[in-house]
């Protein structure tokens, strides 16, 4: 016996849009999964193709929109609110699940085939060769970007080597900076800038220019590393993204410091905490660019963590050392 499947549209409202750009702005995160399972776009029919996607709510208003003209089944994994790449990382965008969905949406008794389409950034959680052996499905990986599967589809589920292409480009990474630049103002991190504004108000009360370099200093780090970083990304020196960002931080703690009219321990010494900020936050770019690899990424923290601590703890000394010479 059949279920009734939910129909959505391809078409996204005002709420949508408001829904997604305030997930880009880390608000309502929480919030941002769509319910697991099969749901219909346009009138598909036993024959017609079935998708594969994530319930991270972004993803799957980007991918019912990018659908507009099919009619397709749209299988929606859960995911836990994580998006395709991530998820497959994690292991929940998975071949287990995969099965699993599939089964609980009663899948074969609304189609007359066995193969799904499954986005190209999922291949690292799902194998092909388990979905066979587990529930006798056909696994087909998709292109990359949602927007190429129309084209995917007309052509017989065969992708051009433009659709396999993986792109980091301006405009996507700037599309990653409002979430790092909000989460500087919550938890820890808060706390971070409001000790920094009260260490450098005891440090020295005379003069709120000379109070206030060290919450400069980390404010600059924090622009530097969540929007520098990725903006200039392409043209910053090196490979390491702690490196880029590093570069990006002192040379905008240093301009912060030296816009307060910092003697040179404080310039040096807002250099080095920018330095040390930037860097850290840029790291946190390496889950969103495909340019790396996981053990690439722990290499990398294995080197970047103790100089980034060395950096803070040298520059509160020279502020400490700047506060007793005058």
């Amino acid at each position: 016996m059949s279920t009734v499947v939910p129909q959505v549209s391809s078409e996204l409202t005002w709420r949508d849009t408001l829904a997604r750009w305030a997930l880009r702005w880390d608000i309502g995160r929480s919030r941002g999964a769509v319910e697991p399972g099969l749901y219909r776009v346009g009138e598909p029919t036993p024959e017609s193709p079935v998708l594969v996607t994530a319930n991270y709510r972004m993803t799957f208003d980007l991918v019912r929109r990018d659908l507009g003209g099919l009619d397709v089944w749209l299988l929606v994994l859960d995911t836990n609110g994580v998006n395709v790449w991530c998820a497959a990382g994690k292991g929940t965008f998975g071949t287990k699940e995969l099965i699993v969905r599939a089964a609980k949406s009663n899948l074969s008794s609304h189609v007359t085939h066995r193969t799904l389409i499954v986005p190209q950034l999922g291949a690292t959680g799902v194998s092909a060769h388990e979905a066979r052996q587990l529930g006798d499905y056909r696994v087909v990986f998709g292109p990359i970007r949602s927007r190429d599967i129309p084209a995917f589809v007309a052509a017989g589920m065969k992708t051009t080597p433009e659709m396999r292409a993986v792109t980091f480009t301006f405009a996507e990474r700037l599309a990653l900076t409002p979430v790092e630049l909000v989460g500087t103002v919550k938890g820890w991190k808060l706390l971070i800038l409001l000790g920094l504004l009260a260490a450098g108000w005891l440090l020295d009360r005379s003069s709120l220019a000379t109070a206030s370099q060290p919450a400069a200093a980390y404010i600059a780090g924090v622009l530097a590393g969540g929007l520098l970083t990725p903006a200039l990304l392409p043209w910053l020196p090196g490979h390491s993204f702690s490196v880029k960002g590093a570069l990006a931080g002192a040379a905008a703690g240093a301009a912060a410091s030296l816009a307060l009219g910092s003697a040179p321990l404080g310039v040096a010494a807002g250099t080095l905490l920018a330095a040390g900020i930037a860097s850290f936050v840029g790291l946190n770019f390496t889950g969103a660019t495909p340019f790396t690899s996981p053990s690439g990424v722990e290499k990398e923290l294995r080197l970047a963590l103790p100089a980034q601590a060395a950096a803070a703890v040298i520059a509160g000394v020279l502020w400490i050392v700047q506060f007793f010479l005058g």
